[in-house]
């Protein structure tokens, strides 16, 4: 900087060749192998290192093998955090100690037989988070077990005919689209996968009938891999109560990649469980039972009694 000027005094670094005049380096020929090629023009890095905002963006922070590295004790620093989460946390945890909600005893952990070999337990638990979308903890679990009544593994179901299969899994929500969805999940699982599921949240999303919130949970059960937060209905509805965006989201996507960014990571796996239980228990769509919660003096959506 010069003193009297004010102004910034800028320098260019010179290149000496032997017996040659100096040359600016940024008038040098380009080395070997790094000639630009002639009509092709350069993409500016900054819109190369552009990606997409779709599902792509929760999986950044997954790890090569697309699971998150519970150990990880350098996590970037959130610049957001809700007041007083941990409090409600620990108080949602207190709530549910009892583990007597309908997802602890039929949720998509308890459908699978665990003597079936690993690749038809892995099917096993795709195909019950398949039927559980939009239907109940109860009618997914009934679904299931008359289901493995018939010996369920991939090929029974490429087997049975479609009328058949809709009156097994009936009442599911919008069982007759299920149907088409699991024949057609299963042919490519037959086709593409040698009769097991796929192992990346990228490929199971890929899949017809099959969600973000059924893929990380279908790797937290099916591969013991935690690849980020299953949202639900229950999950998004609380995170909005709480407080726990924010601003206020519309669609469960939103609310997992809000959650992500400044939740713990190793309190991923445990808080789908914990919201779910308390959503059927206590935190309910329609008249919350906030006179029986022990957030109703931290929670800004407490109903008064």
């Amino acid at each position: 900087m010069n003193a009297a000027t004010g102004q910034r005094m800028v320098t260019r670094r010179m290149s000496r060749c032997s017996g040659q005049r100096l040359v600016p380096e940024d008038k040098l020929p380009p080395p070997p192998g790094k000639e630009p090629v002639a009509g092709k023009r350069e993409r500016p890095k900054s819109l190369r290192r552009q990606r997409k905002v779709k599902l792509e963006m929760a999986y950044e922070s997954l790890d090569r093998d697309g699971e998150v590295d519970g150990n990880d004790t350098t996590s970037k620093k959130s610049k957001w955090e809700p007041p007083n989460w941990n409090l409600q946390l620990e108080n949602i945890r207190e709530m549910r100690k009892s583990k007597d909600a309908p997802v602890d005893h039929m949720g998509a952990e308890h459908c699978y037989d665990p003597n079936a070999p690993p690749e038809v337990m892995r099917y096993q638990v795709l195909l019950s988070l398949m039927l559980s979308s939009q239907t109940k903890d109860q009618i997914t679990a009934a679904a299931m077990g008359r289901l493995r009544e018939r010996g369920l593994t991939l090929d029974s179901i490429l087997q049975m005919d479609d009328t058949t299969l809709g009156q097994l899994i009936y009442p599911v929500g919008f069982w007759r689209s299920k149907v088409r969805y699991i024949k057609q999940t299963s042919t490519i699982l037959k086709q593409q996968y040698g009769g097991d599921i796929p192992a990346t949240v990228e490929e199971l999303v890929a899949l017809p009938g099959v969600g973000p919130k059924m893929a990380h949970l279908a790797m937290a059960i099916a591969w013991g891999k935690v690849s980020g937060i299953a949202v639900d209905t229950h999950v998004h509805r609380i995170a909005n109560r709480l407080k726990w965006t924010k601003k206020e989201t519309k669609y469960p996507e939103e609310t997992r990649a809000t959650l992500e960014d400044w939740l713990p990571r190793q309190l991923w796996k445990e808080i789908n469980w914990l919201l779910v239980g308390f959503g059927q228990q206590t935190c309910l769509p329609v008249n919350p039972r906030c006179g029986d919660c022990l957030n109703r003096g931290l929670c800004p959506a407490a109903q008064s009694p």
